[in-house]
């Protein structure tokens, strides 16, 4: 099965490849580089493009996929773009203006999910979906508390499709990934490779999970990576992974995921690396009732 065969069907009956290309940036990086490494992602064959508001590169990121649209190289249809709502934009009557400036930075007509980005308030996207700017909708870095209370919303027209959180050998999230799955939600790993270390929100002193004795042993015993054992620890669970890298030569290795796969005695050593460990705690909104890491899961 190639690449682009690799999806999960989403409970709206459209398709979202199980591997894709996290766009977000540490302030440090120039918005060219993310512009040049986007690219060069189509290019090896990444289709998803995750991207946000926030990420402040979205332009460069729709630059990146219209280049390779003209270039003959996709099609518009071809690339699942992701984008997010934030939490400016959170009153009903900013929804969709928030979502049209983010389609006016791509220069593009619509994208294929759109994500609440952070549960601080809560509200609907459905007009956003109706209308046509969205294919899909979902949130991120909700909890199964708010994700059921979208779910239980009287009149409910459109259920979320996913739930894009943090996750990775040191955050399995296995009880929300278990409540996800029951609902028909899926959901889909950031910092699934641990994280670039941005120091405006990650602690300087958090471990490189990459650098973890266990995953750089079982690299060894299956001749690959430790990104790509983390990496086929998401897609073998049924979760999407979002992998970034400005390295070619990483880029690739990461889209050969899908050459392998883990026993299950290893995905059960893969589980026991949990340790509820967050690189991205959002500290500055604990004090808010809707803080989604204030409760078990």
């Amino acid at each position: 099965m190639s690449f682009k065969q690799q999806c999960v069907e989403l409970s709206d009956g459209r398709l979202m490849p199980l591997l894709g290309y996290g766009t977000f940036q540490n302030p440090e990086i120039p918005a060219s580089k993310i512009l040049e490494s986007t690219k060069i992602a189509i290019d090896i064959g990444f289709r998803h493009i995750d991207s946000a508001y926030v990420y402040k590169n979205e332009k460069e990121v729709g630059e990146a996929i219209r280049s390779k649209i003209t270039g003959g190289v996709v099609k518009r249809e071809d690339i699942f773009l992701t984008t997010k709502l934030w939490s400016t934009f959170h009153r009903p009557e900013l929804v969709r203006v928030g979502l049209e400036r983010s389609l006016k930075s791509f220069q593009l007509d619509y994208v294929d999910l759109y994500l609440i980005h952070y549960p601080i308030s809560i509200k609907a996207m459905e007009k956003c979906k109706d209308a046509g700017l969205a294919k899909s909708i979902g949130v991120s870095n909700f909890n199964r508390r708010q994700l059921e209370m979208i779910l239980n919303k009287p009149g409910l027209k459109h259920r979320p499709v996913c739930n894009q959180v943090e996750c990775h050998p040191y955050l399995n999230q296995s009880k929300l990934m278990d409540f996800c799955k029951s609902q028909d939600i899926v959901l889909v790993a950031y910092a699934a490779l641990g994280s670039q270390r941005p120091t405006n929100w990650v602690d300087k002193n958090a471990p490189f999970l990459l650098n973890d004795p266990v995953l750089g042993g079982m690299a060894k015993k299956h001749n690959r990576s430790p990104a790509q054992i983390a990496l086929r620890y998401q897609v073998q669970r049924g979760v999407v992974a979002l992998a970034q890298t400005y390295e070619q030569k990483e880029m690739k290795e990461n889209i050969q995921v899908f050459e392998f796969q883990l026993p299950s005695e290893d995905m059960e050593v893969l589980d026991g690396l949990n340790r509820n460990f967050r690189y991205f705690p959002v500290n500055i909104a604990a004090e808010h009732p809707n803080y989604p890491y204030s409760d078990d899961y």
